[in-house]
């Protein structure tokens, strides 16, 4: 099954047993030989170890029924972290005023690389203030993108 297809099943499963968590993303990846599946997942207080050990009983319950991956693969269910991915346009505007790393396919600015504060979107674009300038990123344009996390002193 691709991403897609698993990303549908673990929505679903999400709204069939009313989680409560945000599906923030889904990976299926080889790591030192070994196939995972990484769904990372979110809510408003944060993530805790108990709901990613609540989340990963019910949705391997559900995975295993409905079987969908042919080999055997590793669950893992993380919280998205200080550094978290940027992955719908509602990310964009709940995260406005945080500042953000952004990568582009195509050079914007003469950089496929930008980092700067989150203002918004208009219409089907990122603005982003980078260096006191408002900077438009259109959004089919981002291959990925996620918050920064600054150490404070």
């Amino acid at each position: 099954m691709d991403r897609k297809g698993l990303t549908r099943l673990i929505e679903e499963a999400f709204s069939l047993y009313q989680l409560g968590y945000e599906l923030v993303d889904v990976e299926f990846l080889r790591e030192q030989g070994r196939r995972i599946l990484r769904v990372t997942i979110d809510k408003p207080d944060g993530v805790q170890l108990s709901d990613c050990e609540k989340v990963n009983k019910v949705l391997g319950g559900y995975l295993d029924e409905k079987d969908p991956i042919e080999s055997s693969y590793s669950l893992e269910v993380s919280s998205p972290g200080v550094e978290r991915p940027l992955k719908k346009s509602t990310d964009f505007e709940r995260f406005r005023g945080r500042e953000a790393r952004v990568h582009t396919y195509t050079a914007i600015k003469g950089s496929k690389k930008l980092e700067g504060v989150i203002q918004g979107l208009r219409e089907e674009e990122l603005l982003l203030q980078v260096k006191g300038e408002e900077v438009a990123v259109p959004l089919d344009k981002i291959s990925k993108a996620h918050l920064v996390f600054r150490f404070e002193n």
